[in-house]
């Protein structure tokens, strides 16, 4: 069929707008891999001793294990007073790197409201552009970071980056959708997260010690996305705009014709500008729905509250402590190469993202949920069994290990990919941009709770931590089970009526027992 047709323009489109998916993948990975090596220059720049740095490196790389005492110096007893120094300077170290790690989320979080706004007010591509320059500056903070204060620059750029990565996680998903053929929208929308993934290895292998990750060059490793931003501005000169905002939006039928024509190899276009006539009149009829309407109108109260658990069950999973803290892990768990396990995971990863891009139509939405997060229940509880048995058990080490690689894999079969997927089938044309937003928001915010607070968790929980992680997915595994409909080749009135459905069910006796059960007892 013609409209099936793959061009060159469309390829070279798709993947220069993936190269702000793959930039997010590598925001969030590239932090991990020299996590050491940037403690020791913290101290270095902090002016801490270094008999203390010893002490502190082992307690934050190490988070889960107690802080060793302070070395002897040839017969010097150690004071309390020099304990409580390296105790101090322990604290201040470790709160600088979870800013490090989290404040790239406070920055997603902020942006996350305005991809869509900008992307509507610039157009598709100037959005891109513009936000490039957020991705420029951050990168050059950070590759310079060497030079002056590194806590600081580290931070604020990481925090530029951030805002970069909440544009483009709205802005690229948007204009995949719009420049695909009806026949290969799903597939290419999945690309958005394959290339995030694609990202998140890519900077774990060019972390290596003996690549980018060592004393000399972490700070290129960090800056080097300034490279990709240079690129992709370069090649968005040469894509064309989304025929769909010009037409729906602007109201440009000529150009979007033009742009079409481009993107489909110069075939006929009238199917296409049919289309978009139908769902111009379609997006006029149907008012725009605010953010406070979403949660005051019974009608979208419970599919948003669904939509919104999903975003954070995603997050409260321990996926992403993996992702941020994964060679310290692997290092508390007895491995002598943390960081090549570290890549294992940021491969299997990428293996099973592109495995859900076939599953996710094959299968059921809820049921790939359930499926991968029952997995993750599992997996949870093998992580810290294995970390907690190491001392006795050398084995134990491969335990935790295997269980790590497990709890990435469910997680990409269902609860990565699919909350996305989701939310959007939850809400048609009026309440979805809005439906959209605060489900971006509330992803980015437990991503920001989850960056900031796991390494202190780690260290209060010690090698139990991974139980706790168990306790929130076995929560949202039931919440899911009782409470979010099936929406595979469902339409959204038949969707409204699931939720209808479930709604009035949990006023049964026994349902209202277990949604108590849940904390998810609502008044309607």
């Amino acid at each position: 069929m013609t409209e099936d047709k793959i061009t060159g323009t469309l390829v070279f489109t798709v993947f220069t707008a993936a190269l702000g998916s793959f930039q997010f993948g590598y925001d969030i990975g590239v932090i991990n891999a020299p996590q050491e090596v940037i403690i020791s220059h913290y101290e270095y720049i902090l002016g801490i001793p270094l008999n203390d740095r010893k002490a502190i490196n082992n307690y934050t790389i190490n988070s889960t294990k107690e802080l060793p005492t302070v070395p002897y110096l040839g017969d010097s007893i150690p004071t309390p007073l020099v304990e409580e120094e390296t105790t101090a300077s322990t604290s201040l170290v470790t709160m600088l790197w979870s800013l490090s790690v989290s404040s790239f989320a406070v920055g997603g979080m902020i942006a996350s409201f305005f991809g869509g706004w900008l992307g509507d007010r610039l157009g598709r591509i100037k959005a891109m552009l513009v936000a490039n320059i957020l991705s420029l500056v951050g990168a050059l903070l950070m590759g310079f970071s060497k030079l002056g204060p590194s806590h600081i620059l580290i931070i604020s750029g990481r925090s530029i980056s951030g805002l970069y990565c909440g544009l483009i996680s709205g802005l690229v998903p948007m204009y995949l959708g719009e420049i695909a053929p009806t026949t290969l929208r799903g597939a290419l929308g999945t690309l958005h997260q394959l290339a995030i993934v694609t990202g998140i290895l890519i900077s774990q292998i060019v972390g290596l010690n003996f690549i980018l990750g060592n004393h000399e060059q972490w700070h290129i490793l960090l800056g080097l996305s300034a490279v990709r931003a240079i690129i992709q501005s370069l090649l968005l000169f040469f894509c064309p705009e989304s025929p769909r905002y010009l037409y729906i939006k602007l109201d440009e039928e000529v150009k979007a014709k033009k742009s079409l024509k481009r993107l489909r190899g110069g075939i006929d276009v009238t199917k296409d500008i049919n289309e978009m006539r139908k769902e111009k009149e379609e997006a006029s009829s149907e008012q725009k729905v605010s953010i406070i309407q979403l949660f005051t109108n019974s009608s979208y109260r419970q599919p948003i509250l669904v939509a919104l658990m999903l975003h954070v069950a995603q997050q409260f999973s321990g996926i992403n402590g993996i992702f941020y803290y994964s060679t310290s892990i692997f290092q508390t768990a007895g491995i002598s190469q943390p960081v090549y396990a570290t890549i294992g995971v940021g491969a299997i990863n990428m293996v099973f993202t592109a495995l859900s891009v076939f599953l996710v139509e094959k299968a059921g939405r809820r049921s790939l949920f359930l499926i991968g997060m029952s997995g993750m229940f599992v997996c949870a509880i093998f992580m810290s069994v294995g970390l907690i048995l190491l001392d006795k058990l050398a084995w134990m080490s491969y335990v935790s290990m295997v269980a790590i690689f497990l709890f990435v894999s469910f997680f990409e079969i269902g609860p990565g990919p699919i909350p996305w997927f989701m939310v959007a089938e939850f809400f048609s044309q009026g309440p979805r941009p809005a439906a959209l937003a605060i489900a971006a928001f509330s992803n980015w915010t437990c991503n920001f709770i989850v960056a900031l607070c796991f390494q202190y968790i780690a260290k209060f929980c010690g090698p139990y931590v991974f139980f706790l992680f168990a306790g929130v997915v076995l929560a949202f595994t039931l919440f899911t089970f009782f409470k979010v409909p099936e929406t595979k080749g469902k339409s959204f009135e038949e969707i409204a009526a699931e939720f209808r459905k479930k709604s009035s069910s949990a006023q049964a006796p026994k349902a209202a027992v277990e949604m108590e059960f849940l904390g998810a007892t609502e008044t309607v």
